[in-house]
């Protein structure tokens, strides 16, 4: 008996999870195909019905962590102007966290996948370079928006998170044989990105920026 169009669907989305889960603990290139497809229920001869090859289930898996990764950034920012608070000091916040940084099977995709980004193939790197571009262009507009800036938060936005990227992957390689170094590098670099964060004039909520502009087009 066939398998139906809705189960093969189902069924490609846990191969795709599994991969997931597998790539960013140990690599890509260290998992076989016979190890994805049993943590994903299946044999490995079903592998071929989804995909052709492993390098286009790596590309399935890189495009789906950046939509994936571009949905949570915009969830924070988000959680943040509801609030009324900084979205670009939430976003250090929560990025350089002992939380997010035991969290490598579903944290930021950008620095999980980072070892493995040049090593993949043309459609895989296509996505992570793609996912990056979003990224960044996303957090200039939200770093524009809160400091009140127009030139200039392009290369701030790249400067803070090429900053925080760093700090989360040392952190996270010396976590299990040496957690208080883990953790004073996380400290470190988190105090130290949001005491420059803090040293801006300009910080202000994003309805403060938005009164600014109303009043201006009112004189």
């Amino acid at each position: 008996m066939g398998v139906s169009r809705q189960q093969a669907v189902e069924n490609r989305r846990a191969i795709v999870a599994a991969a997931e889960k597998l790539f960013r603990e140990r690599g890509v290139d260290a998992v076989g195909l016979a190890e994805l497809m049993k943590a994903a229920g299946f044999t490995q001869g079903g592998f071929y019905n989804h995909f052709k090859s492993k390098d286009a289930l790596v590309a399935a898996v890189i495009e789906k962590a950046m939509e994936e990764g571009g949905e949570t950034f915009a969830a924070i920012v988000e959680s943040a102007r509801s609030a009324d608070a900084n979205p670009v000091r939430q976003r250090i916040e929560w990025y350089l966290s002992p939380e997010h940084r035991a969290n490598i099977d579903a944290g930021c995709s950008l620095s999980g996948f980072v070892g493995d980004a040049r090593r993949l193939g043309d459609a895989a790197r296509g996505s992570y370079a793609a996912g990056l571009a979003a990224n960044l262009g996303e957090f200039a507009k939200v770093i524009e928006e809160t400091e009140g800036i127009g030139e200039g938060s392009r290369g701030k936005a790249i400067t803070l998170f090429s900053q925080m990227v760093g700090t989360l992957l040392l952190s996270r390689a010396v976590a299990d044989i040496d957690p208080a170094l883990a953790d004073e590098i996380l400290e470190e670099g988190r105090q130290h990105l949001l005491a420059a964060v803090d040293k801006q004039p300009a910080i202000q909520s994003r309805g403060a920026s938005r009164r600014r502009r109303e009043g201006r087009q009112r004189t």
